[in-house]
């Protein structure tokens, strides 16, 4: 357990932090999956609609450090191509 005061007030700064970044990534995981189930679907601009709300939100957090900045492109980009192929089907 933290015995200094700094070490006390660092703990309280983690757990206000964890839970702001819990609350994007699960934000993110959230847009994402949506892109997903519309893929899944069929449905091309459902899954363009989705996209184009996913990706702001995935790059922000890249932005905020919850993922890496090239893991949140390399997920837009999958994500995009998948859309792209459904598109021309």
């Amino acid at each position: 357990m933290a015995n200094t005061p700094s070490a006390k007030k660092a703990t309280r700064k983690i757990a206000r932090r964890t839970e702001v970044n819990k609350a994007r990534r699960s934000r993110m995981r959230t847009f994402t999956r949506k892109v997903e189930e519309a893929i899944a679907s069929g449905s091309a601009e459902a899954a363009t609609a989705a996209l184009s709300a996913a990706e702001p939100v995935i790059m922000r957090a890249a932005q905020k450090g919850i993922v890496h900045k090239n893991s949140a492109s390399r997920k837009v980009s999958r994500l995009a191509h998948r859309v792209q192929a459904l598109a021309k089907a």
